[in-house]
């Protein structure tokens, strides 16, 4: 089998580890983003997704085997969110489409297919927990569906298998990125031990006392190289989560002791962390400047709508992940130990300063 693979948004949090993967797996990998940068055995493609000239010329004679799209855009609507998201994957098919070489694309969506866009986020009738594939979808437009729509039709159209993967709220690296809720709780938790601070949990009575579940990026990566390859797996939806579950009021005493500060019994009362990190971007370059971290700008490492999104949520999140498990995928991340490897990595990245 041909194996040279496209991956679109290899800047974001799944992108870059799922280029790393596939790197170390014997892959020929391109990155496609607007700044794509240099990573190790990966090559560049600079162009942007709303262009369709510039997209046309970027890919080129690269002629993908395989595909996998981890980008996408925010809008302020989710009419737009809809709109433009759909049009890049527009753009991206008839880009590809003269080369005929397409075998295989990956799209990573995510758990709001189960619980609703962001204006509509946990509202509603909701399925049933732990979230099943078979579930199927919510009556309310959703930019996840029209991205499949566009991911359907065109597979019909240009004869590729394709995969879908959901995960919940990923765990990884990435500057720059808008939804980063280990990133974003390592940033707050270094503000607190900087100033003294209680690490308040920021979210929801529910979320603090019920189980939930997350995704690392390693687990994500793995997940849509195995369907990329595996028969069985064409032509599916999957969950993909750690495979573990927790409860917020052991896991934020966890992080906080990994970072040797004191975190605080939950009261009952929300305290958002774009409240509690409102005034921070100066703190945040202080503790920068005087560790010669990477990045002195909080807004590129943390994303405390989103972590107050996911955390605020009044109802139970858990993800069931039998479909793939049936099939033949057998991964597995404690999700401690996968917050915890991520503050190593943003430690000896610079991102953070040292213990």
């Amino acid at each position: 089998m041909t194996k040279r693979a496209l991956v679109v948004g290899v800047t974001g949090i799944q992108g870059n580890t799922l280029a790393d993967k596939l790197v170390a797996e014997g892959w020929e990998v391109f990155g496609l983003a607007r700044t794509p940068g240099d990573r190790d055995g990966v090559t560049p493609v600079a162009a942007d997704l709303l262009d369709p000239d510039d997209l046309g010329r970027a890919l080129q004679g690269i002629d993908p085997s395989h595909v996998f799209v981890t980008a996408w855009l925010r809008m302020k609507t989710e009419a737009e969110n809809i709109r433009v998201n759909a049009q890049m994957l527009r753009n991206l098919f008839d880009a590809l489409r003269p080369a005929g070489s397409v075998q295989h694309v990956a799209l990573a969506t995510g758990l709001k297919h189960y619980l609703g866009p962001f204006e509509a986020y946990g509202k509603g009738t909701l399925p049933k927990t732990p979230f099943r594939e078979d579930q199927g979808r919510l009556e309310v437009e959703n930019f996840y569906y029209a991205q499949e729509d566009e991911l359907f039709a065109a597979a019909r159209q240009d004869g590729f298998t394709w995969s879908v993967h959901r995960p919940h709220t990923v765990i990884g690296k990435a500057v720059g990125n808008a939804m980063n809720m280990g990133q974003t709780l390592a940033v707050h938790a270094t503000i607190c031990k900087e100033t003294g601070r209680k690490f308040r949990f920021p979210g929801s009575q529910v979320q603090w006392d019920s189980l939930t579940d997350m995704t690392d990026a390693r687990q994500l990566a793995a997940q849509m190289a195995w369907a990329a390859v595996t028969p069985q797996a064409q032509n599916q939806d999957f969950n993909v989560v750690n495979g573990d579950v927790f409860r917020w009021n052991w896991m934020w005493f966890r992080i906080a002791g990994w970072f040797g500060i004191e975190a605080e019994e939950f009261d009952g009362t929300e305290r958002p962390l774009q409240e509690q990190m409102a005034d921070d971007a100066a703190i945040w370059a202080q503790i920068a400047a005087r560790h010669g971290l990477v990045e002195s700008d909080i807004t590129r490492l943390a994303s405390p709508w989103h972590s107050d999104a996911d955390l605020g949520r009044p109802i139970e999140v858990v993800t069931d992940m039998s479909k793939s498990r049936r099939l033949g995928f057998t991964g597995y991340l404690a999700t401690d130990d996968a917050f915890f490897d991520l503050f190593e990595q943003l430690r000896a990245d610079g991102i953070i300063p040292p213990a």
